[in-house]
Parts: C-alpha cells; sequence; structure tokens
C-alpha cells in the first residue's frame, strides 16, 4: 500500500505495528538481491554451488552473533539471488522490578514509525548485514551488486512453524526450478 508523505509516495512498512522487533523472538527473514540477480553462485543438481560473492555473504551472515550480542543464527540458506535464514534474538529477562516498568514506558515511546529504530532489533541486524555485503562488495570490484531495499520477515511463534520453516530453508535449492524468485520463473 502507497500513502503520501511530505508530498511523496511511499511504501508503507511491512513490519507488524506495535510489535517490537528487538524483543526475544525467532524470525525468518529473506533478503533479495535487486533484481532478482544471481550473485551468489548456482544450483548445481539440487545443491547450491557459492560464487565468491555468495561465500562472502554466507561468511557474513554466520558472522552475525559476533557483532550483536544476544543474537544467534539458526538454518539459513544462501540462494542464487536470496538468502533465507532463521535469526533468534535471545536477551535476558530482566527482573528487576523499574527496570522492567522503565523499558515498557521507552517501548511506548517508540511506537511512532517514524522513530529511530531500536538498538538490537532485526531491522538493525538484517541493515548492518546488507551494509556489510555490499561495503565488501565496493572495496572488491563488485559494484555492480545491489539489494533490494527491504526485507521479508515472519515472526515464528510455534515448534510446528518453526520445523516447516526449517524444512523449507533446507529443501529450497532442491526446489529451485519451481522457486518464485527464480529469476526465469519471475514472468510466468
Amino acid at each position: 500500500m502507497m500513502t503520501l508523505y511530505k508530498g511523496k509516495y511511499r511504501i508503507e512498512s511491512t513490519r507488524l505495528k506495535n510489535y517490537d522487533y528487538a524483543a526475544n523472538g525467532w524470525y525468518f527473514v529473506t533478503i533479495c538481491t535487486g533484481n532478482h540477480l544471481c550473485y551468489f553462485g548456482d544450483i548445481v543438481q539440487g545443491k547450491m554451488q557459492l560464487s565468491a560473492l555468495g561465500q562472502i555473504a554466507q561468511q557474513f551472515w554466520v558472522e552475525i552473533p559476533e557483532h550483536f550480542n544476544n543474537t544467534f543464527i539458526d538454518a539459513y540458506v544462501i540462494m542464487p539471488n536470496h538468502v533465507h535464514g532463521i535469526v533468534v534474538i535471545d536477551h535476558p529477562v530482566e527482573t528487576r522490578h523499574g527496570a522492567s516498568l522503565q523499558s515498557s514506558q521507552n517501548h511506548n515511546d517508540q511506537s511512532n514509525q517514524f522513530s529511530p529504530l531500536k538498538k538490537g532489533s532485526l531491522s538493525i541486524i538484517i541493515n548492518a548485514y546488507k551494509s556489510s555485503v555490499t561495503r565488501w562488495c565496493r572495496k572488491n570490484g563488485y559494484d555492480y551488486f545491489a539489494w533490494q531495499p527491504r526485507f521479508y520477515d515472519h515472526i515464528i511463534r510455534d515448534n510446528d512453524s518453526l520445523e516447516r520453516i526449517r524444512d523449507y530453508i533446507h529443501n529450497n535449492p532442491v526446489k529451485w526450478e519451481e522457486d518464485k524468485d527464480n529469476i526465469s520463473n519471475l514472468w510466468m
């Protein structure tokens, strides 16, 4: 959905309104390359063969927990033109009564959709990942590389959903011929 903001049309956020994306949780994420171009490699006999750029995308993905406290990576796959992965945010629970009250008051202050992103939020994590890959590309002669400006997320709420998503991620290379992100299928 597009709305007018300051005289320009903009696309509404796909994030859940009033949901704290810095909260503990399991998040399924899909990040696509610009124009769905296959920078990261090829699928050969149902297995992903990473290009040099694909190897960097994978390396930086698994390094996310080194840069964000209380963040973990679960199942993931680097595909020719997108990344699927599960990001786990698991902050220790505060037990001090006053600190918890202060946190909930700050959350209400940040419900405005134009406020800065919260430290350690899913958007901060994904933006940092995308920026790191892009910076590496610019420094190493891949000036043409680009991401799509947004990313898809799904909040995983139960074990059945987690297992279905893990299976989907694991089987993604085998099903590449049918994949909606396969550039040969985009115009069908």
